[in-house]
């Protein structure tokens, strides 16, 4: 018994070493990490200047505190809302800004936001795709699909992986979204005042939502995708589905992340922006806490979510189908 496993444990040293030592598999394993940081990068850039209108709408509804009525909602440029459902009302947020501001103005915030999304897509399709391939050697699943747990588990750990190297650039896109222009000129401004008037550790308030609310979202989006793929494959007899299949696929996924990680996407966005928009800065317990006492468990928690169901599906679908197309055509042209 001691001896097999002692036999075991030296081939499977041998083999590790075979591998680290091999010069072509190690070129190989860059060009698949390079692909998946290119594929994500364009990925994320094009799925958010798609949506960047309703995104920066989103943000608006979430942060506020006030209640949408027939008395209207108040912003810097007078009242612009008047009864009306919340798809309703944000359809008339983005009417309204385009007259006072200009048609550009709805893109405000979206170049903190690419300089977010190029990294944060790129680091977490590039991170997927490396916690597939090492969760499929553990299990004994390589080249193949992932069963449930381990593709749930890649999913959040490639989420995880990505909001952690790049949260503060998304606390500068809320902020930059939700105030005047006067107040913010760039992205290198947005860092400078909070440095000198909040202090830097105001760079990662919100975090702890954020990576919370990511487990559930990256994980499910991931999950959701991947197993329909897999499902397509087994059912249609093709190996790869038609890209409208796949804007279908990454819709679905795009729903159920979301919509399971919404209440904590609230709370996050509150905390990031609570410097500018006049609300108390706490925990996360007190955020949601003030949140529900004012505003209700519903319609504070959820707040924006029927956008979202608009948003999110069309900047999932993109951002996968975007993903998968581009590296069926970087695998062609390496080949």
């Amino acid at each position: 018994m001691g001896n097999g496993v002692k036999e075991g444990s030296v081939h499977l040293r041998e083999d590790a070493e075979a591998v680290l030592s091999s010069p072509v598999s190690s070129k190989s394993d860059h060009r698949q990490v390079l692909s998946s940081l290119l594929s994500g990068a364009l990925a994320g850039a094009l799925a958010k200047t798609a949506v960047a209108p309703l995104d920066r709408t989103k943000i608006i509804f979430q942060v506020s505190s006030k209640r949408f009525s027939a008395k209207g909602w108040r912003t810097g440029e007078g009242s612009i809302m008047s009864q009306a459902g919340p798809t309703e009302e944000a359809f008339r947020v983005l009417y309204y800004t385009y007259l006072n501001e200009g048609f550009l103005s709805l893109w405000r915030g979206n170049s903190a936001t690419m300089v977010r999304v190029v990294p944060y897509a790129a680091i977490q399709f590039s991170a997927h795709e490396e916690y597939k391939r090492v969760l499929g050697r553990y299990y004994g699943f390589h080249g193949e699909a992932l069963p449930p747990w381990p593709r749930l588990l890649a999913g959040a750990l490639a989420g995880m992986t990505a909001a952690s190297l790049t949260y503060p650039l998304d606390l500068v896109r809320a902020r930059m979204a939700v105030t005047p222009k006067e107040m913010y000129s760039n992205i290198f401004h947005v860092f400078i005042r909070i440095s000198r008037e909040e202090g830097l550790k105001t760079l990662y308030h919100g975090f702890t939502p954020t990576v919370l609310g990511v487990i559930p979202y990256a994980g499910l989006s991931f999950f959701t995708y991947e197993t329909l793929k897999s499902l397509h494959r087994e059912y249609s007899g093709r190996r790869q589905p038609y890209p409208f299949e796949r804007m279908i696929f990454g819709a679905c996924a795009g729903l159920i992340g979301q919509s399971a990680s919404y209440p904590l996407d609230v709370v996050r966005r509150r905390m990031q922006t609570a410097g500018v928009t006049g609300h108390p800065r706490g925990s996360i317990g007190c955020t949601l806490r003030t949140i529900v006492q004012e505003e209700g468990a519903v319609r504070g928690l959820y707040k924006g979510l029927s956008m979202n169901w608009v948003k999110g599906p069309i900047a999932v679908g993109i951002s996968f189908t975007t993903f998968d197309l581009m590296q069926i055509l970087l695998r062609h042209l390496q080949s």
